[in-house]
């Protein structure tokens, strides 16, 4: 039996220190010396889908409950769900438990494989991303855990800003088309180089959800 092999487009100039495979994934989990942050964390194994349907306000139309507006977010149960527009949102799994299955109802496709997935994570993240994007991920009239669709470093993505705190911490999320893997984590990584930003494992940002207060 022929096993399934599936390869993230990111790599980082790090020393992995533990390592894991789920579902044909090799994941880092630690990597050596990762500093005390910021950190630029691979989540590519994380399942991602796209639901497209024009009406996705039905809950049993779409299977899950999908925030009203465009730019909004709901994150439950591990699993953040982003409204993009009148008929599309994404979804996004953010835990350690392997692949999911696409659900029943139509209109749902498996990006995982087709997309990067990064989380830029810690002290002074924001101070990072304003060197990357003109996006406003510290705007005041936003509550996290918010959506954004534009330009990092003139790639299309979508971002999301998980948390944000008052000194300056939090977490983002984006991704973008798998091709621009390399070249996006390059410029992310040299933005922060003031600031010590480094690759950091999955445990990371797991350590980090977990800390969320509902």
């Amino acid at each position: 039996m022929t096993e399934l092999k599936r390869r993230s487009p990111v790599r980082f100039d790090a020393q992995p220190e533990t390592t894991a495979n789920r579902d044909g994934w090799d994941i880092v989990k630690t990597y050596a010396h990762e500093g005390p942050g910021p950190w630029l964390v691979d989540l590519s194994h994380f399942p991602r889908w796209d639901l497209q349907d024009g009406r996705l306000d039905d809950v049993s139309r779409a299977g899950r409950t999908v925030p009203a507006a465009p730019g909004a977010c709901l994150l439950e149960d591990r699993i953040l769900v982003n409204r993009m527009n009148g008929t599309q949102a994404a979804i996004w799994h953010l835990d350690t438990g392997g692949a999911a299955d696409l659900p029943p109802e139509t209109g749902y496709t498996d990006v995982t494989e087709a997309t990067v997935f990064l989380s830029l994570l810690g002290p002074g993240v924001f101070n990072v991303a304003e060197k990357l994007t003109a996006l406003d991920f510290m705007d005041p009239n936003r509550r996290p855990p918010f959506l954004y669709q534009g330009p990092i470093c003139r790639v299309p993505c979508q971002v999301v800003t998980l948390t944000r705190e008052g000194d300056g911490s939090g977490a983002l999320l984006l991704t973008c088309s798998r091709g621009y893997a390399a070249d996006m984590v390059a410029a992310i990584l040299a933005a922060g180089v003031d600031r010590g930003l480094r690759p950091a494992g999955e445990d990371r940002f797991s350590t980090w959800l977990n800390a969320l207060k509902d």
